[in-house]
């Protein structure tokens, strides 16, 4: 592990992983992050940011933003499985549930697939909220560095 900022991050060289290897992390979905991710993309839309709004529609009350739930695989990838020396190549996403600001989310990788002649890494993805539900689910490509 390598200790940075306070956080662990996986060094997992190509050689040292095995089709099967999981990891799982958790994460709540705050307010914060929802203010900060709206800043970043520049993503207004009033099911983010209005309750009455996102009841008007349905929904319990805010919805956080699918991609904020998503960015989540970039941490999966940069920092547990593989880590330090992955290179995220392509992330195919689905979304299937809402998260909610106070939801914990659970993600679970898997590698699935090894592919020598690129050193390339297939890591299947779920993204389970504290009642157990799939939220999400995807499938990641990364390039190891080592």
């Amino acid at each position: 592990y390598l200790f940075a900022g306070g956080k662990c991050m996986n060094e997992y060289l190509y050689d040292d992983l095995a089709v099967g290897q999981e990891a799982v992390f958790s994460r709540v979905i705050t307010e914060k992050m929802m203010s900060q991710f709206r800043e970043i993309s520049g993503d207004d839309n009033p099911l983010h940011r209005d309750s009455d709004f996102a009841q008007e529609h349905n929904f319990g009350g805010v919805v956080a933003f699918g991609m904020l739930s998503a960015s989540l695989y970039s941490a999966l990838a940069g920092v547990y499985l593989p880590g330090k020396f992955c290179l995220l190549q392509c992330v195919h996403a689905d979304f299937l549930a809402p998260v909610f600001i106070g939801d914990t989310l659970t993600v679970t990788g898997k590698l699935v697939e090894k592919n020598d002649s690129v050193r390339q890494l297939v890591i299947k993805a779920v993204i389970r909220n504290q009642h157990g539900k799939k939220v999400g689910k995807a499938k990641l490509e990364a390039g190891m560095l080592k």
